[in-house]
């Protein structure tokens, strides 16, 4: 069944796209909820003119998106998460713990736009924050153990003279005659 959303739906599509779903989806949540409706003949042209009225609008929110995107580009985050001895996360990193990284770097995100893979052991890993249909930002993000030790700088060492140390006066023995 052809319906057109009325509001963004997580992995499905944006507002007033056009998409294929089961006739059970739509019927039983997406209309009913408010989330669509029936993209009728009379329904997709009322779409295309509120569309083509609004596309200032729509480049508008396109143009705001990306400069967040600008503003995001360089950010590389690390996030501390409690392990065992062996590097495996008692419980998981997602797009929550990124968030709140996010946020204390003044970036607010909901978390429901972050995509990230399932996080269960230390390492390095990317998160797709999906700012518009048609602007994501990739961010990099390192996972640490809680407890490992900070690794601090290394105590500058002076350079010693080199010690060169004489060998011991080797006595001849006498001949034997």
């Amino acid at each position: 069944m052809k319906i057109i959303l009325k509001e963004d739906v997580i992995n499905l599509g944006y507002k007033d796209d056009v998409v294929e779903v089961k006739n059970g989806y739509a019927r039983n949540y997406l209309i009913p909820t408010g989330k669509a409706i029936m993209a009728s003949p009379s329904a997709l042209k009322v779409l295309a003119e509120n569309l083509r009225q609004r596309a200032h609008k729509i480049a508008k929110i396109k143009g705001d998106a990306e400069a967040v995107a600008e503003t995001m580009k360089g950010i590389a985050l690390t996030i501390t998460a409690k392990t065992d001895n062996r590097g495996t996360i008692y419980g998981s990193v997602g797009s929550n713990q990124i968030a709140e990284e996010l946020a204390k770097l003044g970036h607010e995100v909901d978390r429901k736009i972050i995509k990230v893979e399932n996080v269960k052991v230390l390492g390095n890993y990317i998160a797709t924050v999906q700012l518009h249909k048609e602007v994501a930002v990739e961010i990099p993000f390192k996972v640490i153990s809680e407890n490992a030790p900070k690794q601090e700088e290394a105590p500058v060492v002076e350079e010693a003279a080199p010690v060169v140390e004489e060998a011991p006066a080797v006595e001849e023995a006498p001949a034997a005659e």
